[in-house]
């Protein structure tokens, strides 16, 4: 439990967000920072962020475990594509057999977080059950992921509130709807829609997925063979670091080829579809007019999906939403979908730092005036750290390697007794910025004027290319002449900088 926190005994590190990247920085800090005072606050009552809030049928990881778990603690189940209960399993155990769970602060809201560049401290003012406090700590750490828990994308169908069924969405899923032998139309195509329409086609009457643009699909079986053979033969950390291995070196060039290839890899795609579907294959609903991997290729374990359309339980329809009436949704081509129940698949909201309210010096930081340095801290930004996931790998691969760096420059900033940590950039940079999205998606450009800069120098760049990533931030110095080590109180250029910004 995170006590109170005073200028005279700050926490060196507060984590906020109790998932995936929260969890694993806690864990590097106990395996590499065992003497640092660190704490988490997760707003929710349960850990798990994203694998707690998302109850929606056929939740699912989009990546497989052995690299969307982490690089310090095996995935030990069958299915390397898993279940949201199975991965919630995976952070229970390591966070009470790592100690972490007791250092966690549950039902808390990080309201706002004050950078004091006088005492050299962030001030967080935290909320819980109505209740006000207040915490300082030396470094701040945001594992809060990208999107808003609160508002998902409303894609605003006009006639929404006519429908005499049930409308919801797969954020917000309810516990009380009962979909047996009904009409269900999903709203979307991209991985949420494809996981949880073979899901519900399974005791639904029927499921349609309407999509506006198809997306590219790829079957692959959810289990990996190799992975549980090397399993049974070796130990089991052994086993998972070559299972690891191999995976990203897979990935890596399959993306890799497909983005040099794309009209091969566009004949290629086809035409596995295609043999997956036979007869019930549609160029109209299986054919997106972008390439591979322009947008993240949507994975469908065991061909599922296929399945369900091949047995007449799903379909497919591609056209555009007139409106939503009382029996259903009617299209722009003139067709209707009747339904008794509605799911919008439509997307995610972004939003920066969890929307904690955060400032310097009381001053408002303004994220798209600051570029990422590192992947993972901001130009004159102190002491502060957060991750985003990859787009084209799964997201642990980078939340990883920054619990890394992070804990390496704690240690380093202990070691030389200094407090303050700032990736300083010139007003006069002369940096050339780059959209550090190669792929295109629409809850990206959404939320663009939110996003920090990226520039093509590797230092204030998100990087999309993990073994890229691996070594160079593990051989890149941290005291690189670019990241400037002060005690406190900020020297003035700096705090000029920040505030310039």
């Amino acid at each position: 439990m995170i006590a109170n926190a005073t200028p005279e005994t700050p926490y060196d590190l507060i984590i906020v967000g109790a998932g995936i990247s929260g969890i694993g920085m806690a864990a590097h800090m106990e395996k590499l920072c065992p003497g640092q005072r660190y704490g988490v606050i997760e707003r929710r009552a349960q850990l798990g962020g994203t694998w707690d809030l998302f109850r929606y049928p056929g939740v699912r990881s989009d990546s497989d475990m052995h690299t969307l778990g982490f690089v310090f603690e095996p995935w030990r189940h069958e299915k390397s594509i898993a279940d949201g209960p199975a991965i919630l399993d995976y952070l229970h155990r390591i966070v009470d057999e790592r100690g972490i769970r007791s250092k966690i602060r549950f039902d808390t809201r990080v309201v706002s977080a004050d950078w004091d560049s006088a005492a050299g401290l962030w001030w967080l003012e935290l909320e819980t059950d109505g209740m006000a406090a207040r915490i300082a700590t030396r470094f701040l750490y945001l594992g809060s992921g990208y999107y808003d828990y609160d508002d998902p994308h409303d894609a605003a169908i006009p006639g929404a509130a006519e429908f005499a069924g049930r409308v919801v969405h797969p954020q917000f899923w309810p516990d009380d709807l009962d979909y047996a032998g009904k009409s269900v139309v999903v709203i979307g195509s991209g991985a949420t829609a494809a996981t949880v329409v073979p899901a519900m086609a399974r005791t639904a009457a029927h499921v349609t997925m309407l999509q506006r643009t198809p997306t590219w699909m790829a079957a692959r079986p959810a289990r990996d063979a190799l992975a549980n053979f090397l399993r049974r033969v070796l130990p089991g950390k052994l086993a998972y670091r070559l299972t690891r291995f191999k995976n990203i070196r897979v990935q890596s060039a399959i993306f890799n080829r497909i983005r040099a290839n794309p009209e091969k890899a566009r004949a290629y795609l086809t035409r596995l579809t295609r043999d997956q579907l036979g007869d019930h294959f549609r160029a109209q609903d299986f054919n997106p007019p972008y390439s591979p991997w322009e947008q993240r290729l949507c994975l469908i374990p065991d061909g599922d999906l296929f399945t369900a359309i091949k047995a007449g339980r799903a379909s497919v329809v591609t056209d555009q939403i007139e409106c939503i009436d009382a029996t259903g949704v009617l299209l722009k081509s003139g067709a209707h979908l009747d339904a008794d129940v509605i799911v919008t698949a439509t997307g995610l909201r972004m939003t920066m730092a969890g929307k904690i309210a955060m400032s310097l010096d009381g001053v408002p930081i303004d994220w798209a005036q600051h570029h990422y340095y590192k992947g993972c801290m901001f130009s004159n930004v102190p002491n502060l750290a957060a991750v985003f996931g990859y787009l084209n790998a799964s997201w642990t691969l980078r939340a990883d390697i920054v619990a890394d760096y992070v804990c390496r420059l704690i240690t380093l900033m202990a070691a030389r007794g200094v407090t303050v940590a700032t990736p300083v950039l010139p007003l006069d940079h002369g940096l050339i910025d780059n959209d550090p999205f190669e792929l295109k998606s629409g809850y990206i450009d959404r939320a663009r004027h939110l996003l920090p800069k990226s520039a093509s120098d590797m230092r204030w760049r998100l990087n999309q290319d993990y073994l890229r990533d691996r070594v160079w931030i593990k051989t890149d110095p941290i005291d690189d002449g670019v990241l400037r080590l002060d005690r406190a109180p900020v020297p003035a250029p700096v705090a000029e900088l920040q505030a310039a910004e």
